[in-house]
């Protein structure tokens, strides 16, 4: 059987420099073991917007925030949808989303995990109207 090359290329995926020094990354093989899917499932994803990659050294990496113990992040794919729908671009949302919120003292990806992350939604969706 013929291996073809990925088509890394073809994924929509920001400079890895919309991320903080020394945020975690996944790959998209340590994504689908987590979430026990395929890698193709993995790219299918990013490539339809479902979940936001960076280029690493020309390879998907994933922000391991958008992850929990049960797979992605609860309210990570409404807070995705919420962006796009409201006309911010991935790479717009992206950036938003590892943004500081100087009054809860986390960024949006960070406070998903938290009691904020209802807060973290109403704040997109008043941005988006």
């Amino acid at each position: 059987m013929a291996r073809y090359p990925r088509a890394v290329a073809s994924l929509p995926l920001t400079a890895d420099t919309a991320l903080p020094d020394g945020t975690d990354t996944l790959t998209v093989d340590q994504v689908a073991k987590h979430l026990g899917v395929s890698a193709g499932r993995v790219r299918t994803l990013i490539r339809d917007h479902n979940l936001f990659a960076v280029s690493h050294s020309g390879e998907p990496a994933i922000p391991a925030l958008f992850m929990d113990d049960a797979g992605i992040a609860k309210h990570y794919t409404g807070l995705v949808h919420i962006l796009l729908d409201g006309g911010f671009s991935r790479d717009e949302a992206m950036h938003w989303m590892f943004t500081t919120i100087d009054d809860l003292g986390m960024h949006p990806a960070e406070a998903l995990h938290t009691h904020s992350a209802r807060e973290v939604m109403r704040r997109a969706q008043a941005l988006a109207l």
